[in-house]
């Protein structure tokens, strides 16, 4: 067959670093990565990559040219691809049957069609995206219904957490594979996509399932960990209330070895791409198969995180003598965490919209999120203002001021909200911030990566989730 050929569409979060990381590990192999935006592809190639993640642009650099490569030319690198994997966007549907809930295929089923139209051989598809469970079968169907040949098709979620993606993609705690393995050509489709992982990967940690369990498994580990912060974020509110320390708390519940330690840290809520498209796309499956208890329960753990962002909101507000009407409020951080740009389903324009309801005057800073990013988020009409019916956004970015450093943020404002737990927010010269900053000095720690005795010690009014 001569060298392996690789050929991946999207080239966003989950596309491009996980081609890279294949690439370099792989210098046999051709990869391409292949995407309809042409600003991203031409990011791509040049030396300012479109997304920021730690590590990344190393590894670009090393591989890209060698055997790695960005394009926006589908037909030539799909026809001539062996395996093919489909990391479109799969956002969760705005209108129609499971509006608010049901995955969006859009991107997806055109991405099947156009397979199928180039390719003249049985291909390998491999499901990069976050999708149903049996979209597999779908695709498979979509695919042979217009091309007449027999794809395999190949469900390997991925696991990544944005800040972290090189290191995951480098020493993962496992690598899903899902295939049909009832076949001679599903277990030979599978035992090559193995192969591909097994040049750093070592084995056992190489994990091959059937399609649908590894479908399902993708969403059912996203809900299992959004349902451990949102079960920390409902105690925290419980500490507030009795004057206990929830960071004491989750030491002590996540030193019992059965719990774990990870993920129990309090917040201002989750966000990002994934946990809450995922648990309302299972809230939506559990709908559909008639298992409503099971439903409500995992819906009841996107209520909580909603429930925690309006709580920051109210207890800013209740704090400050129940007035926000042309208080200057910093608001430091803006991307959902730390060591990403990425501000899909982030708190901090959940609480951005929630305290321009109030009357606040915002000052933001973010050392990675472009100013045009932190209007779009204001404008966008996901991001219901926390507490109303979905009110008038129309015009709210412009009671957005964006600074360039913590200090101008901070400058004359009433407030400080930390959004997002950068560590450079744990090296600032909180002395400087509050001597040029309206009295009483408040801040508001939606991270807890602050120390709030020595914010007090200042003169701060200092406050953190899940702390008196």
């Amino acid at each position: 067959m001569g060298e392996m050929k690789i050929a991946c569409i999207g080239a966003g979060y989950v596309g491009g670093p996980t081609m890279s990381m294949v690439a370099l590990k792989c210098p046999e192999i051709q990869v391409t990565v292949i995407d309809l935006n042409a600003e991203r592809i031409a990011g791509w190639n040049s030396d300012k990559l479109p997304i920021y993640e730690p590590g990344l642009w190393e590894v670009v650099k090393e591989a890209r040219g060698r055997n790695l490569f960005f394009t926006t030319e589908f037909d030539k690198n799909i026809a001539e691809a062996d395996i093919i994997f489909v990391s479109v966007n799969t956002p969760t549907k705005a209108t129609g049957i499971g509006r608010g809930r049901a995955s969006d295929l859009t991107y997806w089923e055109s991405a099947a069609r156009m397979i199928a139209r180039v390719s003249d051989r049985p291909k390998i598809i491999v499901e990069k995206s976050t999708v149903p469970v049996k979209t597999a079968a779908a695709m498979a169907e979509v695919v042979k219904s217009c091309s007449g040949i027999e794809h395999q098709v190949l469900s390997n979620p991925e696991f990544l957490a944005e800040g972290t993606a090189i290191s995951d993609l480098t020493n993962p705690d496992r690598v899903l594979v899902g295939g049909n393995l009832d076949t001679v050509e599903g277990r030979a489709a599978v035992q090559a996509l193995v192969d591909v992982y097994a040049h750093w990967v070592p084995r056992e940690r190489v994990l091959t399932t059937g399609l649908w369990s590894a479908e399902l498994t993708k969403l059912a580990a996203n809900a299992f960990l959004a349902q451990r912060i949102s079960s920390i974020n409902a105690i925290s509110a419980l500490c507030e209330a009795t004057g206990a320390d929830v960071d004491e708390v989750a030491g002590c519940v996540g030193a019992d070895s059965r719990v774990g330690s990870k993920f129990l840290k309090a917040s201002v809520g989750f966000g990002g791409s994934c946990f809450k498209k995922d648990v309302l796309s299972l809230v939506y499956i559990c709908e559909c198969e008639g298992l409503t208890e099971v439903a409500e329960y995992w819906e009841n753990v996107m209520k909580i995180n909603d429930y925690q962002m309006e709580r920051f909101v109210r207890r800013i507000v209740k704090n400050m003598f129940d007035s926000l009407k042309g208080k200057k409020i910093a608001m430091l951080g803006w991307a959902f965490k730390k060591d990403t740009g990425d501000t899909r389903e982030t708190a901090a324009a959940y609480v951005a919209l929630g305290l321009l309801d109030e009357g606040a005057v915002l000052h933001a800073y973010d050392p990675k999120v472009t100013e045009a990013q932190m209007r779009m988020d204001l404008s966008n009409p996901t991001y219901k203002m926390l507490g109303t019916a979905g009110s008038e956004q129309l015009g709210k970015s412009a009671a957005l001021t964006v600074a360039d450093s913590v200090y101008k943020a901070c400058e004359g404002a009433h407030a400080i909200a930390v959004l997002t737990e950068w560590d450079e927010f744990k090296t600032i010269d909180f002395q400087r911030c509050y001597d040029s900053m309206v009295k009483p000095a408040f801040i508001f720690d939606g991270r807890n990566i602050l120390d709030l005795a020595k914010l007090r010690e200042i003169g701060f009014k200092a406050h953190g989730i899940g702390k008196s």
